[in-house]
């Protein structure tokens, strides 16, 4: 099947659109990116997701996968023409499955604290949950890695791509809410696979710009008060 019937459907501000996109990256398969509106959704988007209605979607050849996690998982399956992205070992494999369900389950809801908290003490509050995942994941680098650049080792893992695509995010959060998450003194090893993954091949190209990033958060942190009746930041 020709990879010119490679598509990703996605928003260029999603992190979970940016995981697909940086697997096919370290593939080396081309693709066409079809932005999105999701106010008004494509017939492409409704017939290749009926159920969920959202992207990212993978659309191989006539054949539509939704999911980011089941979509990176695909990719590494169905394409041999770049490094794995899963571990060969079982229970190097179990290890990051592990860690990317926890960062999945606990991430996005955790951090989003920061964005809602009425208060400094609120807030500080928030800062600290966040800290202490990151705290975690800084020992999880340690056991995944084993002394290498990535969880995955000498390349780009299963557990690199499910974390590294928030790193838009949680910098823009950093910069609005003025607080610091990624801390050398406290998580000294993710500070520094924060510069690696970012300039990684795969990755550079598809990271949104953080200034453009920054803007659109601007409405989303201000919806997300609205949403809880607190005043804008």
């Amino acid at each position: 099947m020709a990879e010119s019937e490679v598509k990703v459907l996605g928003v260029w501000a999603s992190p979970f659109v940016l995981r697909p996109r940086i697997a096919l990256n370290i593939k080396d398969v081309k693709y066409e990116f079809i932005e999105e509106n999701m106010q008004s959704k494509s017939k492409l988007l409704l017939k290749s997701n009926p159920v969920y209605k959202k992207v990212p979607v993978l659309v191989h050849g006539d054949k539509p996968i939704s999911e980011s996690l089941n979509i990176v998982e695909y990719i590494d399956e169905a394409w041999s023409s770049g490094p794995s992205i899963l571990p060969s070992d079982p229970y190097d494999r179990a290890l990051e499955r592990f860690w990317v369900a926890f960062i999945n389950d606990k991430w996005s809801a955790t951090i989003k604290g920061i964005d809602i908290a009425d208060g400094e003490e609120a807030k500080k509050a928030a800062v600290d949950q966040v800290v202490e995942i990151l705290v975690l994941l800084e020992e999880a680098f340690k056991k995944c890695s084993k002394g290498k650049a990535f969880f995955g080792g000498d390349r780009i893992g299963y557990v690199d791509i499910a974390f590294g695509c928030y790193l838009g995010w949680l910098r823009v959060r950093e910069k609005h809410h003025e607080v610091t998450l990624l801390d050398q003194a406290k998580t000294p090893e993710l500070v520094k696979w924060v510069e690696r993954f970012s300039e990684h091949p795969a990755v550079v190209g598809v990271m949104p710009e953080l200034e453009k990033l920054g803007e659109f958060a601007k409405g989303v942190f201000a919806k997300m008060r609205a949403a809880a009746n607190l005043p804008p930041k």
